[in-house]
């Protein structure tokens, strides 16, 4: 059995990172979206786009994945590939509770912040506009 997850999607707010005992720990929400469907077909809106559903990710990543996603910001595309890991675990009351989330293993960025003085209106650059 394979557990494999790759996601494409925009990060949800800047990574927090973390050492714990000498291991670097990065944490991030992403956001994937894909067509919204009914009864088999796309729903589309009243200029015939397709609608879309947004899912969210909780992405962690260690060591020097970790450290790669220091450049990362909210908002940019990036790829995650990993794998899913549940955590099962007690709350105060007894209550059991399960959290799964993605150990990345790589992350590619597929866009990057304008630069600053360039035009700072919050948009980013894709991969394929970078001239080199």
């Amino acid at each position: 059995m394979t557990n494999i997850v790759i996601l494409n999607g925009n990060v949800g707010q800047d990574p927090e990172t973390n050492t714990y005992d000498r291991t670097q720990v990065t944490r991030f929400s992403m956001a994937t979206s894909r067509p919204r469907y009914s009864n088999g077909e796309i729903i589309r809106d009243k200029n015939g786009r397709a609608e879309q559903e947004t899912e969210w990710h909780r992405v962690t990543a260690f060591n020097g994945v970790a450290k790669s996603l220091r450049k990362c910001v909210k908002g940019m595309r990036v790829l995650v590939e990993g794998r899913n890991k549940t955590t099962r675990w007690t709350d105060k009351d007894g209550a059991v509770h399960y959290t799964t989330e993605v150990i990345a293993e790589r992350v590619t960025f597929l866009s990057w912040p304008k630069p600053k003085n360039e035009n700072d209106d919050g948009k980013f650059i894709e991969d394929d506009e970078i001239p080199f």
